[in-house]
């Protein structure tokens, strides 16, 4: 098993509150986390349907099995059971009772919100991060196989080839995660539309024009970028406000929580293609933003990413917002240290009235250090 960076906060939450839950896209190793963390605890996958009808015909016994706590996994395929977990944590009184696992966010939170407030601690895993593959001596060598293979734990933990990996992941996310969240009836219109937001990643997301492409209603457009979000497939990063009296962008930006449903989306064959290829920055940019919100995420912490834009084009590409600290990172998929690329980073400086720390990531192979600002390489891509 890869060791995975929130193995620890799991183990710290698990020790505060009755419940621990755990989110994150399918496949993305929260399964093999929780049994391999808690091996003294029973498993129960409501995936399988003949527990999920025991859990369904009787909820208060099929919990009364397991008086030791249990590992419950894929929950939100019975959402009744939840009312019947909070009583049952309530009468038992202690911390460390069930784990819970889900791939859809929105069903699951939504139950939580409404039966489990206060008593469950959320954890969300993400993909492999850099930080986890570098430390099992898996990380590629080229950024652009890192790009392309993606992130997947079975494409490293059972060398399944990328090419082979994500056709399968789409279409058994679409075919089960997508018909339980929402009755759509052309699934393959519902497939053209994630083809096409894999072509709008670091773009100020546009629900008109990807609308108008589609063939779909604005509305439409915003539930089904609400289904891509709540399973985990895109995330959105808003711009950012603070201290600022000029006019901005308002619209959120598109990115993927991984490169290589990217690529795959894209038609891109091999990894090779990707240099050339017209999107090549975006797919880059999309790369590093995701690693900053797994170094978030993995330490159980919320995202603090945003993006900067102001309508005479000025841009920078992530304002890490801390409370005490402003980071100012522009993403470039050059590999030479090119001091021009910190032009936006000292526009923006100048106007804003906090200390500003500036970055560039770029496809270079080591860090540089210089006077004011510094280069990231793409293989040590790490901030607070």
């Amino acid at each position: 098993m890869i060791d995975r960076e929130i193995s620890k906060k799991a183990i710290e939450l698990f020790q505060l509150y009755p419940i621990l839950a755990i989110t994150g896209p399918r496949q993305s190793g929260k399964t093999t986390l929780v049994k391999e963390l808690f091996k003294d605890i029973d498993y129960v996958s409501l995936e399988d349907l003949d527990q999920r009808e025991i859990a369904n015909y009787d909820p208060r016994g099929f919990l009364m099995n397991y008086p030791n706590g249990a590992i419950i996994d894929e929950i939100q395929r019975v959402p009744s059971l939840f009312n019947y977990l909070q009583t049952r944590v309530d009468e038992i009184n202690k911390v460390g009772q069930f784990i819970i696992l889900g791939s859809q966010n929105f069903l699951l939170m939504e139950s939580i919100s409404q039966s489990l407030a206060g008593r469950v601690a959320l954890i969300k895993l993400l993909p492999l991060s850099q930080k986890e593959l570098k430390k099992a001596n898996l990380l590629p060598e080229e950024s652009n196989d890192i790009m392309f293979n993606g992130n997947y734990p079975a494409i490293y933990s059972r060398n399944i080839p990328a090419n082979i990996f994500y056709p399968n992941y789409l279409s058994t996310y679409i075919e089960r995660d997508v018909r339980t969240l929402k009755n759509i009836g052309n699934l393959n219109i519902f497939t053209l539309f994630v083809q096409l937001c894999a072509g709008r990643i670091g773009q100020p997301l546009n629900y008109s024009s990807l609308a108008s492409d589609t063939g779909i209603a604005v509305n439409t457009a915003k539930e089904w970028i609400s289904i891509l979000e709540s399973s985990y497939i895109i995330f959105l990063i808003k711009p950012h406000h603070k201290n600022f009296n000029k006019r901005l962008v308002k619209m959120p930006k598109l990115y993927f929580y991984d490169t290589g449903l990217i690529t795959y989306l894209l038609n891109i064959e091999h990894a090779a293609q990707i240099q050339n290829h017209y999107l090549l920055g975006n797919i880059f940019e999309n790369y590093a933003v995701s690693e900053l919100i797994k170094n978030r995420y993995n330490k159980g912490l919320k995202s603090n990413l945003y993006y900067w834009k102001d309508n005479k084009g000025k841009e920078v590409d992530i304002i890490i917002d801390n409370i005490d600290q402003t980071i100012a990172i522009e993403i470039k998929a050059s590999q030479t240290y090119n001091l021009n690329a910190f032009d936006n980073i000292n526009y923006y400086r100048k106007i804003s009235s906090s200390s500003v720390d500036s970055y560039v990531i770029s496809r270079v192979n080591k860090n540089k250090e210089l006077s004011n600002e510094s280069f990231i390489s793409w293989n040590n891509i790490s901030f607070e």
